[in-house]
């Protein structure tokens, strides 16, 4: 018989269910936006870097894998302490995307600056999540591409070492990410890059905040005081050391069981100046019955024994949409969410996923077009899918606080960006480390 472990499926998890209020205070791995954009900068920088508690999951690896295939030296066995030195950038190489939007958007601009042929392609559903901006923007910056006409992966960049610049225009609608990939890379453009973005307004804008101060920190001339208008000028860029902050996605569940259990979570590390949208959560939970303080001691959230309703745009944080949801199934009242349309281009279609999943579970949930009306009814154990998405592992955990019996099929997709995810999570329901 032949070997029968490779196709087994994965073991469902089962959703631990909280007997008592949550009490913990964690320190959760780094932010993956941070980490990607630092390892991108690095890269390109003219001098070594050093990135403090990174994000070591596997979108990050990726990252270093690609950049580090194109010419560029990482010391990643570390975990406090990863070591960048940039090197002249050549192919051939292959850049194995996985499911990261972010090495699929970030890492393309960069190899229009190597010398020779890199290739790019990754999982499966990598090959249906929207490239074509991006492909047609650099095209009209110079640079050398081979890509289906569908402007999807697999794809070539075809680099002479070097990349024109200059003015272009995008629609960035389907995520704010393709922006930024082109602002990333854009100082060591011959010309820099004047990015003009025209159609629908730009998602998870506090991601583009983002990529502008690690821009300006690591010495490059951005100008972003034109609405949707960014303008990068050649130049060097810095070699520095980068402090890694919490992930705030990642973060959410967490403070969401705070609500659901009327308990308290503090996340530690957290800097008193932020490059996530701290303020915009604060005022979701704030607003669906929690406390947020900032402190010495951390972002602590506080539960008040009541979950409730939402009506809010979430178009700046749509990455906090599947926990949020979670948490709006177990509210007092309905909750509208809306301003999530591009998030049907994530991991996968989450709006489609989370829908189908809790509808599964008796809820009454409905799909718009750009967001998700719920109106909370007792939900029932049963099996929640989560389609390769390491979010909807985290939708399925909140739910599962008060939901006995919801089993997650797949809860080492969550190695995307949190590969603790499962032990930290049953060590803060059960209180035992």
């Amino acid at each position: 018989m032949g070997n029968l472990t490779a196709t087994r499926p994965p073991q469902p998890w089962t959703a631990p269910t909280a007997s008592d209020p949550v009490g913990a205070t964690l320190r959760l791995p780094g932010s993956k936006s941070m980490t990607a954009r630092a390892l991108v900068l690095s890269a390109l920088a003219s001098g070594p870097s050093t990135l403090f508690r990174p994000l070591r999951a596997r979108d990050t690896e990726l990252m270093a894998g690609g950049l580090r295939a194109m010419g560029a030296h990482m010391s990643i066995s570390d975990d406090e302490r990863w070591l960048v030195r940039p090197h002249s950038l050549v192919g051939p190489a292959h850049v194995d995307v996985g499911l990261a939007g972010t090495v699929m958007r970030f890492v393309p601009p960069v190899a229009g600056l190597a010398t020779g042929r890199v290739t790019f392609d990754g999982d499966p559903q990598a090959r249906v999540r929207p490239l074509g901006p991006l492909i047609g923007a650099l095209r009209s910056l110079g640079v050398r591409i081979d890509a289906p006409a569908t402007g999807s992966l697999p794809l070539v960049v075809l680099g002479t070492g070097r990349v024109t610049g200059g003015e272009v225009v995008i629609d960035a609608s389907a995520s704010s990410q393709l922006v930024s990939g082109l602002l990333l890379a854009a100082p060591r453009f011959d010309r820099g890059v004047v990015v003009r973005h025209q159609g629908p307004p730009v998602p998870s804008a506090p991601h583009l905040r983002m990529t502008v101060q690690m821009l300006r920190a690591a010495g490059a001339a951005v100008d972003d005081t034109t609405p949707d208008v960014w303008t990068v000028e050649p130049g060097p860029l810095s070699g520095r050391g980068w402090e890694i902050e919490p992930d705030l996605s990642g973060a959410v569940p967490f403070f969401a069981a705070a609500l659901v259990t009327g308990g308290e979570v503090t996340l530690q590390g957290w800097p008193r100046s932020s490059m996530q949208p701290v303020e915009q959560l604060r005022t979701l939970l704030h607003r669906m019955g929690g406390e947020v303080i900032l402190t010495t001691a951390g972002l602590t959230v506080r539960g008040t024994g009541a979950v409730h309703g939402l009506d809010a745009d979430l178009s700046d944080v749509s990455e906090l949409t599947p926990a949020l949801a979670a948490l709006a199934m177990l509210a007092d009242s309905p909750s509208r969410l809306t301003g999530i349309g591009h998030i049907r281009g994530h991991e996968t279609d989450r709006i489609a996923a989370l829908a189908r999943e809790f509808t599964a579970l008796g809820a009454d949930i409905t799909e718009s077009a750009d967001g998700l009306e719920i109106r909370p009814r007792p939900l029932r154990g049963g099996t929640f899918r989560t389609y390769a998405d390491h979010r909807m592992v985290h939708a399925a955990a909140v739910a599962g606080l008060a939901v006995p019996g919801i089993e997650v099929d797949d809860v080492a997709c969550t190695s995307k960006t949190m590969p603790e995810f499962p032990a930290l999570w049953s060590a803060m329901v059960t209180g035992k480390s």
